[in-house]
């Protein structure tokens, strides 16, 4: 026994989170999506089943631990894309005051009102968001082009402020809705990378420091984060990062689209489940 869990069982918990850690970076680096569509489900599932973690308090940590999680392996995959020429500058300048007030916000209502719910709500828009980019893999663009600045700002608004609560990195949402505005897939990915950033970091800052731990919440948590999680998927999603941007460079983009599509519903109907399962 070791910190009241059985040898075996804490060998398979630290495997999961390196696995974690290694399909996360990948995944952040190919796809753009920051890691979160794998580390939210992953740490829910981890402390609920190896923790006992009540899920009202489980999803709420699992989301604080999520977001700090991004910070490297956002870093890393942002600085692969810009390298490759990937990255929409102009895009980054005109959201990026915008997707602060939104992490602003999506904390916040997270705080007051986390738990079950955010289960459901991460799991209802990811499977819609992994519909929408399945069926339109091949479709064109809904729009010419980007909106105004204004336009611009409510996207940005929104993306930061549904990421931040869902504990994502924002790429989730961004690819689609670049893509919808006839960016280029893998600029709409590479932009999504450095997007990312401007949701984890602020969103991990105010989610360590601004709320208290929760009584039952699993040891290693300080605020609504989990840092021994976190110090174990870090240094190997950091490392998976710059290979998925190499492997993503010579596919498709409609594969792309596809793979990413694919990764997210399988992700979101097990979150959805579980949401489900905790009311029924």
């Amino acid at each position: 026994m070791l910190l009241g869990i059985p040898f075996s069982e804490l060998v398979i918990t630290l495997f999961s989170l390196l696995l974690c850690g290694v399909i996360a970076g990948f995944l952040a680096g190919l796809l753009g999506v920051g890691g979160g569509i794998i580390f939210v489900p992953c740490f829910y599932i981890l402390f609920t089943v190896f923790f006992h973690i009540d899920p009202n308090i489980a999803i709420v940590v699992a989301t604080g631990t999520s977001l700090l999680c991004m910070i490297p392996t956002s870093i890393s995959a942002a600085r692969s894309q810009y390298k490759k020429g990937n990255t929409d500058l102009a895009v980054i300048k005109a959201w990026s005051v915008f997707m602060l007030l939104g992490v602003l916000v999506g904390i916040m209502v997270s705080k007051f009102f986390g738990g079950a719910w955010l289960t459901l709500l991460f799991g209802s828009i990811m499977i819609l968001n992994s519909l929408n980019t399945i069926f339109r893999a091949k479709a064109k663009p809904a729009f010419e082009s980007l909106p105004g600045k204004f336009g611009q700002g409510i996207i940005a608004f929104c993306i930061a402020c549904f990421s931040s609560m869902l504990g994502i990195g924002g790429g989730t949402l961004t690819v689609p809705v670049l893509n919808a505005c006839s960016v280029e897939p893998h600029k709409s990915i590479g932009t999504s990378s450095a997007v990312s950033l401007f949701v984890c970091v602020p969103g991990a800052i105010l989610m360590l420091l601004t709320n208290t731990t929760p009584e039952h919440a699993p040891i290693g948590t300080f605020g609504l984060v989990n840092v021994l999680a976190a110090a174990c998927v870090i240094p190997v999603s950091y490392l998976c990062a710059p290979l998925g941007v190499s492997v993503g460079k010579g596919i498709k983009p409609v594969t792309l689209k596809r793979i990413f599509a694919v990764a997210l519903f399988i992700i979101s109907t097990r979150m959805l489940y579980s949401g489900l399962s905790y009311y029924l």
